[in-house]
């Protein structure tokens, strides 16, 4: 099995890699538009559709109204805004499990609830490449996110002892969460000193990464809570020895879009 993870990650890294920092404007959206169709298909199994075309209409869905969104930037405001709204619900909605499954456990709402986690990470995503540094933050919201993992794993397996949500992924404690935010604060107090952020900017550059790293972990554990349901452990097999897409990039889709939303409200960029 590591053998098989080592040899996907050696061939996914640079097409990864070339994706985000060579192909510009329409080819970076359609290279992210690949990749979040992927999850729609992954997705509409975990939202009860059985059969093969049924899962491919859905992706092909997906890419469509990435397609409209496209040819509409002036949408992107609306679509970050409603993730926020849906990542607040899903909070609740992750807390409360299994109770919670009597709103959402039908095909219809999961097929919609599926929308509202790829395509703002798509928006999110295309919006973060317009702006200065554009690379570069792509790169940070995403090195956010690894450092939480990474730390999460670690800490988790010297320390971790109460269980941070048990009836929707057993594995993750509380102790292993503050490993991960820490890692994430170290890394984004280096950044803002490198930057040589003011003492009130620094304190905002905290409190923000804080913000994405706890939304991050809901995207986690709102992916583990409908696989769960479905009764699959993974997304699918499309990665050998890491699952499917889904797997990889569920904390993304979470804390893309609101990474967005805290850059714009900061004065970054412009929707």
């Amino acid at each position: 099995m590591l053998k098989q993870r080592i040899l996907t990650a050696l061939v996914l890294l640079p097409i990864a890699l070339g994706g985000f920092f060579l192909l510009e404007g329409g080819w970076f959206a359609l290279f992210i538009g690949a990749v979040v169709s992927l999850g729609g298909w992954e997705w509409a199994r975990m939202g009860g559709l059985q059969a093969q075309w049924q899962r491919v209409a859905y992706g092909l869905f997906v890419a469509l109204v990435l397609f409209v969104f496209y040819l509409s930037p002036g949408v992107a405001p609306w679509v970050l805004g409603l993730s926020v709204i849906w990542w607040a619900l899903a909070t609740f909605l992750v807390l409360t499990y299994p109770r919670s499954a009597a709103h959402w456990d039908n095909v219809a709402s999961k097929l919609v609830i599926g929308l509202l986690i790829l395509l703002p990470a798509w928006q999110g995503l295309v919006l973060l490449k317009q702006w200065a540094l554009g690379n570069w933050l792509i790169v940070m919201v995403m090195v956010l996110v690894w450092a939480a993992d990474i730390g999460a794993y670690f800490s988790g397996r010297a320390f971790g002892k109460r269980k941070l949500a048990p009836q929707v992924s057993p594995g993750k404690s509380w102790e292993g969460a503050y490993g991960g935010l820490a890692l994430s604060l170290l890394i984004t107090l280096g950044v803002s000193f490198y930057r040589h952020l003011g003492a009130l900017e620094v304190v905002l550059a905290l409190l923000g990464a804080a913000l994405v790293v706890f939304i991050s972990v809901v995207g986690d554990l709102t992916e583990s809570m409908f696989k769960r349901r479905a009764g699959i452990k993974d997304s699918s097999q499309l990665l050998p020895g890491h699952g499917g897409v889904m797997d990889r990039i569920d904390s993304l889709t979470a804390a893309v879009p609101l990474f967005a939303v805290l850059l714009r409200a900061a004065g970054w960029g412009a929707m």
